[in-house]
This record gives structure tokens, sequence and C-alpha cells, in this order.
């Protein structure tokens, strides 16, 4: 097992742009930088919202490995299913407000998925968290007073559960807390752990 006290750790890179899940690998105190894969993420066709998120996460994890070497690099990617038709994001107040109007009431699928790319034998380690989230049956002036106040627009399914976002919420479903933020921390501590990673130095 890699220690400190056995060799030199290798450093930890997220390969995201959200403040979302720089925020989230904060909270488990490892020193780490972040670089922004470029990759497509448009789903293919016929793709699963599962194999979707699989495959961004897999390849912005590699994308910032190949340019990286000898680094841990996670990847993350997040999609949003409504009776198994992937939901973005919303991008606009209006569309935003179309997507609560669809949902309220209703079960929400959110697939977390997550990869450690090991560039020091190019393993991954990847993993799809399943959150089931339900949605309060809300009027649409209690929708949009949300969204005018959280503007939410960069969020699949236009909701901040971090946030404000909660109280449009029923209830969460999760093995993993943090998964529906965008970060499965629970899933990354094991496979971190399993890449040799110390978090308690005794």
């Amino acid at each position: 097992m890699l220690t400190e006290q056995n060799s030199s750790p290798p450093r930890i890179i997220l390969a995201s742009s959200s403040a979302y899940r720089k925020e989230l690998l904060s909270r488990l105190q490892l020193p780490f930088t972040v670089a922004v894969p470029d990759i497509d993420e448009s789903p293919l066709p016929a793709e699963t919202p599962s194999a979707t998120a699989l495959r961004l996460a897999r390849e912005k994890a590699a994308a910032v490995a190949a340019s990286h070497p000898g680094c841990l690099v996670i990847g993350s990617d997040q999609v949003a299913t409504l009776d198994g038709e992937q939901i973005g994001k919303p991008g606009s107040h209006a569309a935003a407000l179309a997507q609560l109007q669809k949902m309220r009431g209703r079960e929400v699928v959110f697939h977390t998925a997550l990869c450690l790319w090991d560039g020091r034998n190019s393993h991954a380690y990847i993993e799809d968290i399943q959150t089931v989230v339900k949605f309060r049956d809300l009027p649409d002036d209690e929708l949009d007073a949300y969204l005018r106040i959280e503007q939410p627009y960069d969020c699949a399914g236009s909701a901040k559960n971090e946030a404000l976002g909660i109280a449009i919420l029923e209830r969460i479903d999760s093995s993993d807390p943090t998964a529906l933020t965008g970060l499965p921390l629970i899933a990354l501590t094991g496979m971190l752990r399993a890449a040799g990673v110390s978090f308690f130095n005794t």
C-alpha cells in the first residue's frame, strides 16, 4: 500500500470545471489541483443514461490523465432522467421552469458516474451511483419564485439540493449523500484507498 512513509503519494487532479465538485473534494483535506477536460459531452444515439454518465466520467479523467502522467485523476458526470429520458442543464429560466413543471410530484433518477484514473498503471476505477429524488408537487408561482431566487440554470434538474432547492424536494434516496451534488465522496474515498491513498497518517 502506498503511504507517505514508504513512497511519495501521486498528485491528485480533479478533471472538472465545477465549483460544486471542487468544494466537495476539498472536504477530504487532500491536496489537489484542477484541470478542465476538453471533450464532447453529447450523448450517443441509443445510449442509456447510465452508459452516458459512465462514458463521460471516464473520458474526462482519461483526457486530463493524458497530459498529466503518473497522477490520480478524478472524473465525474451526472445525468438526470425522468421515465428513462435524459434531462439536461436548462440554461435559461424558461427551460428550468418547464423542467420543474414536468418533474413536480414525480421521481427523477440521477446517475452520478465517478472515475478515478490511476496514471501509474492506466487502471480506471469506475462506478455509477444512482440517486432517486422525489420532487414536491408545487404550483407554478412557487417554482417560478424559487428559480428567480437561486437561478440554478447550470444544474441538471433545475434545483440545488445543497441550497434552497432542498425546499422543493420531498425525498432523496441514495447510498452516497454527496452524489446528488455531483461528487460521490463515499465511492471516491473507497477508490482512493484502493489506489493507495492514506487519509489518516498515524
